[in-house]
């Protein structure tokens, strides 16, 4: 090779060299969060230590090898289409939405991946056909609450075992809750109780449903996993302890609140796993082909304080079977 040609070559690989490192820096793949909830309950930030932590596990690191873009609707449901919306025009990679924010997400794409979190049972709710192929652009980790009715009721009358009239509290804009109205009735007849459906879609409905379990004088009362009885978890433990009605709930947090006990699918665990849709989504693979997991690990919560307070004494049997034991 003579030098000009040489020179020529050095020349070409040196201006190639300068233009590759011009070049942007490969784009980071962006998931959007869409929840109905508020960042600042710290009922959430346990849940995104989780599934950060499952992304770091994957490789993942927010803001540096992956975005992560936040959208809360603060209670407000309302808000979850235009949020849904927000974050299709972003162009997200993937949408993880939690709970009832599924809907929105599905409405607001059919091609955006969409993998969904703590939802009751997605076939009785309409989100997917076939749990082993969901099909479309949805998968994700379900509770599978109507499975867990009858073992509520169960424990509940290990605890209070004269009881034989339970209120149950539903929400009417909850598509999971008739079956799992259907299923706690079917329940009821085989532990010889009678149950009392009440019904509320925000405050001022949770506090009528109680003056009217009162007025009904039950002995106890389940609430209904939902995402609005979680974010008034305070309140409903409240007006339960001042009209000392034990109760049962699905969600560990409302046990913690104050609640006397709850039993449901540990979540924690559930919204660790959806890192590992994102990384197979991101990798390539289609939503519809990923099945929907159903939860293996369930945490029986006691909060003994609350017991104390009610006067009731919970067996030392279920004491030993008790994931936690909030004792003051």
């Amino acid at each position: 090779m003579n030098r000009r040609a040489f020179l020529g070559t050095l020349t070409g690989a040196l201006l190639a060299a300068l233009a590759a490192r011009a070049q942007p820096i490969g784009k980071l793949p962006r998931v959007g969060i869409l929840s109905p909830g508020s960042g600042s309950d710290p009922f959430i930030q346990p849940h995104l230590d989780a599934f950060r932590r499952g992304l770091r596990e994957l490789g993942y690191i927010e803001g540096q090898t992956i975005n992560l873009e936040y959208r809360w609707a603060d209670g407000k449901y309302d808000r979850l289409p235009d949020l849904a919306t927000e974050l299709v025009h972003l162009k997200v990679d993937v949408i993880v939405a939690v709970a009832l924010a599924v809907r929105a997400a599905k409405r607001a794409t059919q091609t955006i991946p969409i993998v969904f979190a703590a939802a009751d049972d997605p076939i009785v709710t309409g989100l997917v056909v076939n749990l082993a192929r969901p099909g479309g652009n949805i998968t994700g980790v379900s509770m599978m609450g109507h499975d867990l009715v009858g073992k509520q009721l169960q424990l509940l009358r290990e605890v209070v075992p004269n009881v034989s009239f339970v209120a149950v509290l539903s929400d009417p804009a909850n598509p999971a809750h008739p079956l799992q109205l259907r299923t706690a009735e079917n329940a009821a007849q085989t532990l010889g109780l009678r149950l009392h459906p009440l019904e509320a879609q925000n405050i001022e409905e949770i506090d009528r449903a109680f003056v009217a379990a009162k007025t009904q004088h039950v002995g106890a009362l389940l609430v209904l996993t939902d995402s609005m009885f979680l974010f008034q978890r305070d309140r409903i433990a409240s007006l339960a302890a001042k009209d000392r009605l034990p109760t049962m709930y699905g969600l560990r947090w409302h046990a913690e609140a104050g609640g006397l006990m709850a039993y449901g699918a540990n979540q924690l665990v559930q919204s660790q796993r959806l890192a590992v849709y994102v990384d197979k989504i991101l990798k390539g693979a289609k939503p519809g082909d990923l099945p929907i997991e159903q939860p293996t690990k369930f945490d029986l919560v006691i909060n003994l304080k609350t017991a104390k307070a009610l006067g009731l004494t919970i067996p030392q049997s279920l004491l030993l079977r008790a994931d936690q034991v909030i004792d003051p």
